[in-house]
């Protein structure tokens, strides 16, 4: 079953962003992960806390997610992302 990785990212500085953006797809297709969806998301509805950015990552699996997120060379890029940015991100599994 296909698993997306929903990320929610505010960005306070931007000199993190070279390094993190150069080495972060081999990462994500190591893991056969494919990035669906890296924009400004737009409220239709209420008054969502709004991120600047919203990236979407579909795995496999949640199992091929997880070790993505928890792959040693993953450690360097968490560090500088949470050096210039808030981030929250959850996992879901889709229907089928």
């Amino acid at each position: 079953m296909k698993a997306y990785a929903i990320g929610f990212l505010t960005a306070h500085r931007n000199d993190w962003q070279q390094e993190y953006g150069e080495k972060m797809p081999a990462l994500t297709q190591k893991h056969g992960g494919k990035v669906i969806v890296r924009a400004k998301p737009a409220a239709l509805e209420g008054t969502p806390a709004a991120p600047n950015v919203l990236v979407m990552i579909e795995f496999a699996s949640a199992e091929a997610a997880r070790a993505w997120y928890d792959d040693p060379d993953h450690a360097r890029l968490k560090a500088l992302r949470q050096g210039g940015a808030d981030f929250d991100m959850l996992l879901v599994e889709g229907l089928s």
